[in-house]
């Protein structure tokens, strides 16, 4: 039975461990208590959609509803065209990926050990390693919130961009996804052309890696690289790869022929935010209670008392000294409110 709740801590809701709180918070554990919820008078309120709390900052308390997606539940279905695999939104993502891994359906191996739920990972166009959600993508199911109505979005419906979609635009706030639904594959097309990835399974003398491989080796990698945010604080990367129109390259490549750069279509190059940022001096550093991770300039943390304010005003820093030295201006992969 849907309750929903009121003045809850919204602490052990985000990844980043912000102390904050929100007026009304109600948990979603199946799409009829989201339709329940949806027959309410929601108007002028507030509403916030939280998955894993994994790609938010709070700055101030939330003056509105915190609609908590938990529905659970993986399925799936063998077709002409592959293995349709449909999860619920409140799936944690790597979950899934280990369900369909062991089961041996191919597709989502490259994008192992991203925080967050299923329900977040279309919003996102989450991506890693050569893959983005987009890649993988058939539909999903979601609610009109000021109507009810149920919509199935396809691939088209959603418009998916660099860490981008619909949702993330012009339904932003409109919609509340329930379930999704991947095309994956029985024979697996192994992708390795990261560097990273190659260089771990050559360590490991593996010449033919199964995708079980290369989910292990992702994972290690990011094991690495990121802090694990029950023990300190933070949301993964907290910058977008910013991408670059083939002049502006030109004039940052000759005043800088070491930048890490990775080639797109019509001359466009995507730049590492992580190289950028290490090179303004920012790796490692600890700045009051926030600071950057030691192994990668991408991911601010919380050391321990950090408030979403300080995290903020020292990602503005950032992005002030990347922009005076390569005239890049960074933009934050993580949501601010």
């Amino acid at each position: 039975m849907l309750t929903i709740q009121e003045n809850i801590s919204l602490k052990p809701y985000n990844t980043f461990g912000i102390p904050a709180s929100a007026v009304a918070f109600a948990e979603i554990l199946c799409e009829e208590d989201l339709i329940s919820l949806l027959q309410e008078d929601l108007t002028g309120q507030p509403l916030l959609i939280l998955g894993g709390g994994s790609n938010v900052l709070f700055t101030k308390d939330f003056e509105g509803l915190v609609i908590k997606m938990s529905i659970q539940g993986i399925k799936f279905e063998e077709t002409a065209q592959g293995i349709e695999v449909t999860s619920g939104a409140g799936v944690l993502w790597h979950e899934l990926v280990v369900y369909c891994v062991t089961q041996g359906f191919a597709g989502l191996e490259n994008l192992s050990l991203i925080p967050g739920t299923v329900g977040a990972s279309p919003v996102q166009n989450i991506g890693a390693y050569g893959v983005e959600l987009k890649d993988i993508f058939k539909s999903c199911v979601a609610y009109e919130i000021a109507t009810g109505t149920k919509k199935i979005f396809t691939y088209n419906d959603c418009k998916f961009g660099y860490r981008d979609s619909i949702f993330k635009t012009e339904l932003k706030g409109k919609y509340v996804i329930t379930s999704v639904t991947f095309k994956l594959s029985a024979t697996p097309k192994i992708n390795t052309r990261y560097g990273a990835i190659q260089e771990e399974l050559q360590r490991r003398n593996i010449a033919q890696p199964t995708i079980a491989d290369i989910s292990n080796v992702v994972s290690e990698i990011r094991v690495g690289k990121l802090p694990d945010p029950s023990t300190i604080g933070n949301a993964g990367s907290f910058f977008k790869n910013p991408v670059i129109a083939p002049m502006q390259f030109q004039e940052l490549y000759i005043k800088f022929p070491d930048v890490v750069h990775y080639p797109l279509v019509d001359g466009y190059q995507k730049l590492a935010a992580g190289w950028l940022i290490e090179q303004c001096g920012f790796k490692g550093i600890i700045s009051g209670n926030t600071g950057t991770w030691k192994h990668q300039a991408l991911v601010l943390v919380n050391y321990g008392g950090a408030t979403g304010a300080e995290v903020y005003s020292f990602s503005e820093q950032i992005i002030s000294k990347v922009n005076a030295k390569f005239g890049v201006v960074l933009e934050r992969e993580v949501n601010i409110l």
